[in-house]
């Protein structure tokens, strides 16, 4: 089937037509990438550098802010430059490049918020044997087996895909490559990939949330045996990550875990996932944590003298 490609460039339609507001979306997006780039690098090199964020929370936040990173690079940047051109174009290779890295660093993103979840659950129900539980080995495992298992959910996706025939048309409904709009231009039935697709997606998904309310369901239970103070230390860890977890599972269910539709509204949820709460993440963590904001306070007064 291979040999009947003869797209070998597709053109993004875009998130609006109108050429005033792309280049809105450009004055605004723009600063959001920078601060997206500038506040989760902050936190990579707080954290690698501090003596006092050795704990492995901060270990799982630093290789979450680096993946947040990648993740928004993998997409935003060519987003940006598109709002100023007439027309936007990606090669065929690059379009399945993009999906790969983005469906790669997402499924990373998914795994390293179900280990901080693990991380709190033992923290807070398992306090004395913490230390022995989660060791830095066990730790850097776990951050390994999140790439791993991005690394496994995106090559089955892409391997669904490359044999696709691409004969036209070559404008994919879209501001950026995904799967379900690259399908629509299959010259042949998808309907199965469709399904393995989401399937794959959903299955990831579904099993991420259960293990996520789970852990908290228990820590929420054994919280009762904490004095007043003891509660609002361990919720208010908690809470960052909670808020972190429905800003990228909202959306991201909003889109991957019901049929395809052609609703603008769809690119519109893509935008709050793919550039808006990368940059949400760091200031969640930071401002609900004293240990965050008393290092980076640390770093800057060093970087001064």
């Amino acid at each position: 089937m291979a040999n009947e490609n003869n797209v070998t460039e597709l053109i993004f339609s875009g998130l609006f037509q109108d050429a005033e507001m792309q280049k809105v979306c450009f004055v605004l997006f723009l600063p959001v990438y920078m601060a997206t780039v500038l506040g989760n690098g902050l936190i990579v090199v707080t954290v690698n550098i501090s003596k006092t964020l050795r704990s492995p929370m901060y270990i799982f936040l630093s290789s979450l802010s680096l993946v947040e990173i990648c993740y928004s690079s993998t997409i935003v940047p060519k987003f940006i430059t598109d709002l100023l051109a007439k027309v936007k174009t990606i090669s065929l290779k690059g379009c399945l490049a993009q999906i790969f890295f983005s469906h790669f660093l997402g499924v990373v993103e998914v795994i390293l918020l179900v280990v901080m979840a693990y991380d709190r659950y033992v923290a807070i129900c398992k306090p004395l044997h913490y230390m022995n539980i989660m060791s830095h080995q066990v730790c850097h495992m776990l951050v390994a087996g999140s790439w791993l298992g991005g690394l496994i959910h995106s090559t089955i996706q892409i391997l669904i895909t490359i044999p696709l025939p691409f004969c036209g048309p070559h404008v994919i409904d879209h501001y950026f490559c995904d799967l379900q709009p690259l399908f629509k231009l299959a010259c042949s039935d998808t309907f199965m990939e469709g399904v393995i697709v989401m399937a794959n997606s959903g299955l990831i998904s579904i099993i991420s949330l259960l293990f996520l309310m789970s852990s908290y369901i228990i820590i929420l239970v054994n919280l009762r045996k904490y004095s007043a103070e003891g509660r609002r230390k361990a919720l208010s860890t908690c809470a960052s990550h909670i808020t972190v977890v429905i800003l990228f599972f909202g959306p991201g269910a909003f889109i991957y875990m019901r049929p395809s539709s052609t609703f603008t509204v769809d690119k519109l949820v893509s935008v709050f996932y793919t550039v808006i709460t990368p940059m949400l993440n760091p200031i969640v963590y930071t401002l609900r944590n004293a240990e965050m904001k008393n290092a980076i306070r640390k770093f800057w007064s060093q970087k001064e003298n």
